[in-house]
């Protein structure tokens, strides 16, 4: 059935990557090793373009694994029977997922362990803080991916609407922490704060979430982004 519009599209989207990480081993490895490098990334202030390198490397990973899990399961609904055309077309897939990430575990090493060696030499202590944009991208990174991952293991309501936490609240709330931290302004700071409740309130008095799932959304977005804000900036 062809989705009504762009919100059931991205939330039918949402919903496989969740199944992916819900059924998928590997996947929840590639996330854990998607957190990792990005932390890494701001212990070690590699630079911009390292970064964004780092961070195009982990999308292929993660879309390679997403392509291997609806393979898998194409084959699997065409036919349960072991077949030779189906063991290859299985085997095919996670060739991409390998070849993904071997380039993607070589570019993390050229990029952070040259950076780590330094860094260890100089003390870890001597590293430089990370931008500020740098560290939002990060800190919303892995608000999305506990995000995902939470509603992954609870499996109740669609990633857009329902279920524990609120996504929106989540990445409100770190958008406003971040704003903070960015601009130092009082009228941003203030603005954000007001559009984040007002994303939250929409959740709950519609109906779409429980008021804790709003609540666990919004410490969970402004929690995680504080932390890495007072850490790395």
């Amino acid at each position: 059935m062809k989705p009504k519009g762009w919100i059931q599209s991205a939330n039918l989207a949402i919903e496989g990557i969740i199944y992916s990480v819900k059924t998928q081993r590997h996947m929840r490895w590639h996330l854990f090793a998607a957190v990792v490098a990005l932390v890494l990334s701001l212990v070690l202030n590699v630079s911009r373009i390292e970064f964004i390198l780092l961070s195009i490397a982990i999308v292929i990973v993660l879309v390679a694994e997403l392509v291997n899990t609806a393979i898998e399961v194409t084959v699997d609904m065409i036919s349960e029977e072991y077949h030779p055309l189906a063991k290859i077309a299985k085997d095919v897939g996670a060739g991409v997922v390998l070849l993904a990430s071997v380039g993607a575990l070589t570019l993390a090493y050229l990029i952070l362990y040259p950076a780590l060696r330094t860094a260890l030499a100089r003390g870890l202590w001597t590293v430089k803080k990370a931008p500020g944009d740098v560290v939002a991208f990060v800190a919303l990174a892995v608000v999305v991916i506990a995000v995902i991952s939470i509603k992954a293991a609870v499996g109740r309501g669609e990633p857009l609407r329902g279920g524990m936490p609120s996504g929106h609240a989540a990445i409100s709330f770190s958008l406003w922490v971040a704003a903070i931290h960015m601009s130092g302004s009082l009228p941003v700071a203030a603005l954000t704060f007001v559009l984040a409740l007002v994303v939250s309130w929409s959740r709950w008095s519609s109906g779409i979430h429980r008021p804790r799932e709003v609540a666990a959304g919004a410490l969970l977005g402004a929690g995680v982004t504080l932390l890495f804000f007072r850490i790395f900036s």
